[in-house]
């Protein structure tokens, strides 16, 4: 059974990805910038990629009314999360579900902490790729949606493998969202740095800088009380030696804008210092990327 209502709040490239595919059998609503939302009610959304397709899809600047049974795919960066969460929580209704799909630790807590009980919130991962080229035309590689175990998630899968998003619920949601961290702290940092596609950076050169990310990911990990199998490693390069689209952080360096690094790696560096567990590698890789997002400010 699907939802009354779907909301997609922050339709870039994986919110849009997400609304254009969902609005196949769904009341589906983009929320995301002006010039993005003006280019999809004038022309719709184009995924060339693994769909090649053209889809007309329901676009607002912001939500205005919360309907009963209502599900709200919360696709903003890390960084925007509270303040789309405000933006929506007079609206609320305790039928209400947000889906939080954001990379990164503790971004669920940070919307429970705010809304309290006001609705029900599912942790959610994407694996899927996507690259924002322009408004209205968004590419698309396919992946998996991971939720975590609710009373709600084996509807939210329904919908989503109904439409073509391939979905499943998983009974160790901290395990998988700390394995998804770890790739992402590989993945993005290097790739903004050196502005290449994600299986780029799986060359011999960066062999062992890609091993030590690896390690000091893991002694956080296990302190936290996070343990994994012990060819994660090797599970981890062969994911990344397949990606052959631009990291989400690579793309917002290329373009002049934030970033969500201290989500990622510098959520690690916290962690690493909390515990008393050396992350130097993460460490320099934040300040390169902190250096990164400053340039954008400088006079050319």
């Amino acid at each position: 059974m699907s939802f009354q209502k779907i909301f997609i709040l922050g339709a870039g490239a994986i919110g849009s990805t997400y609304g254009a595919l969902l609005s196949r059998r769904n009341d589906v609503t983009l929320i995301g910038r002006k010039a993005h939302i003006n280019a999809i009610n004038k022309n719709g959304i184009t995924l060339p990629g693994d769909v090649n397709y053209k889809f007309f899809v329901k676009a607002e600047t912001v939500i205005k009314e919360i309907p009963n049974d209502t599900l709200i795919i919360l696709t903003t960066k890390a960084y925007d999360v509270s303040n789309a969460v405000l933006s929506i929580k007079p609206l609320l209704r305790e039928d209400a579900t947000i889906l939080v799909l954001q990379n990164g630790l503790g971004i669920e807590k940070i919307v429970r902490d705010m809304i309290k009980d006001k609705a029900q919130v599912v942790r959610g991962l994407v694996t899927l790729a996507a690259e924002f080229f322009e408004p209205g035309k968004i590419a698309f590689w396919q992946g998996q949606t991971i939720l975590e175990s609710t009373k709600t998630s084996e509807r939210i899968a329904r919908v989503f493998n109904g439409c073509g998003l391939k979905t499943r619920i998983s009974n160790n949601m901290q395990e998988e969202i700390w394995k998804k961290l770890i790739v992402n702290c590989v993945v993005n940092p290097l790739t903004a740095i050196l502005q290449v596609r994600n299986n780029e950076i799986m060359v011999d050169s960066l062999k062992k800088i890609r091993h030590k990310i690896i390690q000091e990911c893991i002694a956080v990990a296990q302190v936290e009380g996070i343990h994994f199998e012990s060819n994660l490693e090797e599970c981890i390069e062969r994911k990344i030696a397949g990606y052959t689209n631009y990291s989400s952080m690579c793309q917002d360096i290329m373009k002049g804008k934030k970033t969500e690094i201290d989500f990622l790696n510098g959520r690690i560096v916290e962690l690493g210092r909390k515990h008393g567990v050396p992350t130097p590698v993460n460490e320099t890789l934040v300040g390169l990327i902190k250096f990164l997002e400053g340039r954008k400010n400088e006079p050319q």
